[in-house]
């Protein structure tokens, strides 16, 4: 018994000492895992080993602690091979510690290996099975290795090959609990299947260790970030703020031009100004046909009187904004020129048209879409 407590022992300083680096993914509903294991069993002592050797199945549940040691409830049966009404000779209930030998010594690299080796101690409960009210209970005592293949990416199976000795601590002689005579062989191979863990893996993940500088450092630089943001919200306010005092302006202006009295042009005719008018229609800037009389008009004039010019000025109507009216006007003018140089043969030279933008000159402001061509 001293024995078995010596183990556990150095299990817990294992324990403490594996804790020293720090894993991802150790709360108490990880690292999980179930098996089934079968083999065989044969007395260490005193008999035939293959002769008494008989079979033995079982299933396990294991949880791992830190990288190094680990917990594992396993549960055995031996197949009853003597003439008993009994199927089972045997159970083994045991409480298992287990050592990861590797991480041990050359520690944990944040996966586990392909080929692991456990060193596996613990203390259960033996019972053995008569035909009748004979039934056994005693102490038993478990040591042995597991050979642990882990298969896959993300290791979530391991094949397990395991021997170990197995001890009936209350036999004939209870002074010599660990007695060779009183101790069987036990081979068995295991096929292990590992749950997933908070950490998106079936095991556990390395973690980065930050010193109490570090993490000041960080959280200065939290605050900092928090200070700058509520300087950047103000700022931000203030702009809004500004933005609307600008477009409540800007409201204001609309509203005076709006209210204002339009500017009106006169046109003084006299003896000396020969005047045509050619109307548009809205939106349009080609003249139509209905307007070409007009524009006929001014080319008879020039081409009878040869030092003759005329001055084209374009209008539009106060629909839209100034930019497109003004456009338009001049759109409207340069329509007339080209027609007088196109079609009448008028020289260039002799023409000049204007834009004016919106006109005035009519009461009705429809009127005012108009180009009008004053001779000189």
């Amino acid at each position: 018994m001293k024995k078995i407590i010596f183990l556990f022992l150095s299990g817990i300083i294992a324990l403490s000492a594996s804790a020293q680096t720090l894993t991802d993914g150790n709360k108490i509903s990880d690292n999980w895992s179930v098996g089934f294991n079968a083999g065989a069993i044969t007395p260490l002592t005193h008999s035939a080993f293959f002769k008494n050797m008989r079979s033995t199945f079982g299933v396990e549940a294991n949880k791992q602690l830190t990288p190094i040691f680990g917990l594992g409830i396993e549960s055995i049966w031996g197949i009853n091979t003597t003439p008993s009404a009994t199927a089972f000779d045997h159970s083994n209930v045991s409480l298992l510690g287990k050592f990861n030998i590797n991480n041990i010594i050359w520690g944990y690299t944040g996966a586990p290996r392909c080929f692991e080796v456990e060193a596996v101690a613990g203390i259960g409960w033996l019972h053995t099975y008569s035909h009748g009210n004979n039934d056994g209970n005693a102490i038993s005592s478990k040591f042995g290795l597991n050979f642990n293949f882990n298969l896959g990416e993300e290791k979530a199976w391991t094949i397990a090959v395991k021997p170990a000795l197995v001890y009936n601590l209350e036999g004939s002689n209870p002074h010599a609990s660990y007695n060779a005579n009183q101790a069987a062989v036990e081979l068995t191979a295991g096929l292990i299947y590992h749950f997933n863990g908070s950490n998106g893996k079936r095991y556990m993940s390395l973690a980065k260790a930050y010193d109490q500088a570090e993490v000041d450092g960080l959280n200065n630089d939290i605050n900092n970030l928090r200070a700058e943001a509520q300087v950047n919200a103000e700022n931000a306010e203030k702009a809004i703020d500004s933005a609307n005092e600008t477009i409540t302006g800007l409201q204001d202006s609309l509203t005076v031009c709006k209210n204002k009295a339009p500017i009106i042009e006169t046109i003084t005719n006299t003896n000396q100004t020969l005047e045509s008018v050619i109307t548009f229609r809205q939106g349009r800037t080609s003249v139509d046909a209905s307007q070409t009389p007009n524009v006929e008009r001014i080319a008879t004039y020039m081409k009878n009187q040869k030092d003759s010019k005329v001055t084209i000025k374009g209008y539009a109507s106060p629909e839209g904004s100034a930019e497109v009216n003004a456009r338009i006007a001049q759109q409207r003018a340069d329509a007339v020129k080209s027609l007088l140089i196109k079609r009448y043969k008028i020289a260039a030279s002799r023409i000049t048209s204007e834009g004016q933008g919106v006109g005035g000159m009519f009461s009705e402001p429809d009127w005012n879409r108009v180009s009008i061509c004053t001779l000189n």
